[in-house]
């Protein structure tokens, strides 16, 4: 019962991290997408217990080859933290929590937490003495942004969310929405050019974000990207087998437009193509949009960026010119924030976080 386990439930991956008393990771592993909306609750709960299971294996030196069965015959958790991708409601919250309690062995009530994956972000709010609110913001597959002020018995208490609506609704700023906005800018500029004439390439930077994407799909036409990316999604009863068929094929539409974020952020900061940048631009400023809307001040639950903390998440916005682009038009709309912090693993920061916790309720 000294055992406490965090996991990040994400778009991409989910993420397992368990710690002892003391706030030592004792056991981490990873499992496959767990994003409670896409998924449903049986494929969620299933993706939960792999990384669970695998975590727990590593808890012992050396790690275990056996798998560990869950639910436990006997209790091993003291309390668990999940930060879900996709749950964003009490009622999804309140389908999750049986479901997890039976499987972990972890009766429902204070020491069973579910709850958006962004509140694993907001941790450095309690880690500050010196600011007042967090601002969560998740770039990633998807990307959402949460504020936070400190509750009175020291926990987290959201003010206000925008964002996370799903990669058919919106992701501001998350891969999807980059990969998208690239497709759409690379076709708008070859529309314009069927009237004005053909583009002219930059005089500084490489022309590279065209040529890596149509390579990607073996593609040579810019408008034969249209057929590529709304063919339907494979479909699991009726597999392709015919290994001719193109490789985007075998991947849902969703996927076939994130993959693509690597190649804009490649063709942005590394060869400097200015239709790239442009992509970042238009995607970065969509989500801080979404940021100010959190900070309107005067409101009834707007918080001020000069007294707190944004904490940043995900892959894209671990790419430091990505957290640049945000923060600085970010200042330039007079937002800036007393510190910036990128959390770079949620659910260690979760686990140590509920060790913490319980060790402060014993003193």
């Amino acid at each position: 019962m000294s055992l406490f386990l965090c996991v990040d439930c994400g778009g991409s991956k989910t993420s397992a991290v368990i710690c002892d008393a003391s706030g030592d990771v004792k056991g981490r592993a990873l499992g496959g997408p767990s994003n409670f909306a896409y998924l449903g609750i049986d494929a969620f709960v299933d993706a939960v217990k792999v990384a669970t299971s695998n975590a727990l294996k590593t808890c012992v030196s050396p790690a275990s080859v056996a798998p560990v069965t869950l639910p436990p015959s006997e209790p091993i958790f003291a309390a668990a933290w999940l930060g879900v991708s996709g749950v964003d409601s009490q009622a999804a919250i309140d389908k999750i929590t049986p479901a997890i309690s039976a499987l972990l062995g972890i009766p429902a009530g204070r020491n069973l937490i579910v709850c958006n994956d962004t509140h694993l972000l907001a941790a450095p709010l309690q880690m500050h003495d010196d600011v007042s609110c967090a601002v969560t913001c998740i770039a990633g597959t998807g990307g959402i942004v949460v504020s936070f002020t400190q509750a009175e018995d020291g926990g987290l208490k959201e003010m206000g969310r925008v964002g996370g609506w799903g990669w058919i609704l919106g992701d501001e700023g998350g891969g999807y929405h980059v990969g998208r906005e690239a497709v759409r800018q690379i076709l708008i500029r070859s529309d314009i050019a069927s009237v004005e004439g053909p583009w002219e390439a930059p005089l500084e930077g490489k022309e590279t974000l065209q040529t890596r994407i149509l390579e990607l799909f073996g593609l040579t036409d810019v408008y034969e990207l249209l057929t590529a990316i709304h063919l339907p999604d494979p479909s699991s009863t009726n597999p392709i087998t015919d290994p001719n068929v193109p490789e985007y094929m075998h991947f849902p539409r969703e996927k076939r437009l994130s993959q693509l974020a690597p190649l804009v952020f490649a063709s942005a900061f590394e060869d400097k193509d200015p239709l790239a940048i442009n992509v970042l631009k238009t995607t970065s400023g969509l989500l801080v949009d979404q940021i100010c809307i959190l900070l309107k001040e005067n409101t009834l639950k707007g918080v001020k960026a000069k007294e707190g903390v944004i904490c940043f998440g995900g892959s894209l916005a671990g790419v430091e010119s990505y957290r640049k682009m945000i923060l600085d038009r970010l200042a330039e709309l007079g937002h800036v924030f007393k510190r910036i912090e990128f959390v770079d693993d949620a659910a260690a920061v979760g686990a140590k976080g509920l060790a913490s916790t319980e060790r402060a309720s014993k003193v």
